[in-house]
Order: structure tokens, then sequence, then C-alpha cells
């Protein structure tokens, strides 16, 4: 599944082909998408894309009359073509452009969405109830350490609430806590303050590293036959268990925490 780092990535992507542009055409090849494609959708023939946000892992396109909300799902992808460009198979939505260009969504599996609000979005029940964005000033060591007081469940599942903070899925939750020296076992509300600013510092460095590796190894977002998604990174424990610790040549270990997979290293990781 794309994480925030290849959502971001995406939205750079389009964002700067898509703003400013006047929507012409909404065509709606398949509907059953996670949620349904909703028939208001035809309300943004003739809107004007005034912006291409991200919340979360959610990419929003602001109109004068609303904001359709995207989400990749598990295999979505979207690209930027010509008008009239080749309908592949899972090509489920064209959004048309004035410039002669389209937004396309292909999504094999179809657990994607594509909805409208003509209210803010943040208030969205998709989107109401998420904590803040890791790369915002609001997300502050304070901020994690209150939240973690009397949480007597591991640290690396609770990283990974949305409701806590957006953005630090399995791959990130496992980087940023070997770069911490935090083990992923350790209950949440064992949490020092000093640990808590090194370990927002390291999930906003891991995450910033991600989004700067993906600005230049991803293919282009107008060419048809472009794949976005894990980008190559250097990872340090995430798809490394047995092998060697970078930092101490320990072999990393693998559990399953929150039914997902966590490496770790037991001897940097305490």
């Amino acid at each position: 599944m794309p994480e925030l780092p290849e959502v971001e990535v995406t939205r750079q992507g389009i964002a700067p082909h898509l703003a400013g542009q006047t929507i012409t055409a909404v065509r709606v090849r398949e509907s059953r998408l996670r949620w349904p494609v909703p028939s208001d959708i035809q309300q943004l023939v003739g809107c004007t894309i005034l912006s291409v946000r991200r919340r979360a892992k959610y990419l929003l396109l602001e109109t004068e009359l609303g904001t359709a909300i995207l989400h990749l799902g598990m295999s979505g992808n979207l690209r930027v073509l010509p008008l009239g460009a080749p309908v592949m198979k899972h090509d489920h939505v064209d959004i048309e452009l004035g410039s002669g260009q389209l937004l396309r969504l292909h999504d094999p599996r179809r657990f994607g969405a594509l909805l409208w609000t003509p209210e803010d979005p943040a208030r969205h029940p998709l989107l109401a109830k998420l904590g803040p964005e890791p790369l915002t000033d609001a997300f502050t060591a304070e901020y994690l350490l209150m939240r973690s007081r009397g949480r007597k469940g591991p640290i690396k599942p609770w990283l990974m609430d949305n409701h806590l903070v957006v953005g630090v899925g399995n791959i990130y939750a496992n980087e940023a806590l070997f770069a911490a020296h935090i083990d992923p076992r350790r209950p949440a509300g064992s949490l020092s303050a000093s640990e808590a600013e090194v370990l927002v510092a390291e999930i906003k460095a891991v995450l910033t590293r991600a989004i700067g590796q993906g600005g230049t190894t991803l293919k282009d977002f107008t060419k048809a036959d472009g794949k976005p998604g894990y980008f190559a990174q250097q990872l340090q424990v995430y798809g490394r268990a047995g092998q060697g610790c970078l930092a101490c040549g320990h072999p990393l270990e693998e559990i399953r925490l929150g039914q997902r997979s966590t490496v770790f290293c037991p001897l940097c990781q305490r």
C-alpha cells in the first residue's frame, strides 16, 4: 500500500498539471471502488482546480464548489495523460482538463476512492478524527509524550495509529524506532521526555528522506507506463530480518506486532 511519502510524491507530481485548470468532464467507467463513486462527483465539471493538497494519505482536489477526495487504496495510481489516451484495464476514472490533458485513476484492486464534499474537507468523516501531520509543527515531543501517558500496549502499533499521528506506516515506524534506539515492544507509556524528542525528530527525518528519494526515483507522472509505488529507499531494518545490523552487526530479529512485520536490533534497541 502506498504510504505517506508515496502519496506526497504523487501530489507533487500531478499538482503542476492540475492547479488552475478547468475540469471539462468526469468519466467514471467503474464506480464500484472502496466506496461507490457518488453521482455528485459530476459537480466538478466546469470548476477550476484551486489547489492539490494532501491530508494523511488522501489527496484533495479543491475547487470553488467543493473538494474531490482521492485515495489510492492498495494498488492505485494517478497519471496525467493527453485527452484520448488509450484506456487500459483497471483505468476507472478520468478527470478531463481544459489543458488537453486528463487525470486518470488506475486501480486494479479497487480499494481506492473518489469522493466529493461541498463542505470543508477537514470535517469529512474520513478526515475529521485524524491526528496531526508528522512533518508539521503540530507534531511535537510534548504532544507525543502527553498522548503516551498510561499506554500499556507496545509502542510500534501505537505510532501507526492515524488518530495519534498520520502517515507513520509500517516501514517508517520500523525505521524511526531503530534510529531512535527504542525497542518496538516497549509499552508506549514508558517513553521518556528525552526519548520523545529523539523519536519525533527521527520520524520527521525518515519521512523527509523518503519523500526526497521518491522525488528523484519515481517515474514521470505524465507517462502512461509509469508505475509509482515503493521507491528505492535506504532502509536500515525493514525487510532485512536475519541480516546483520548496520550499526552493531548483530542479526536483526523479526516478530509480529499488531499483525504487522516488525524488524529490530535486540542490542541497539532497548
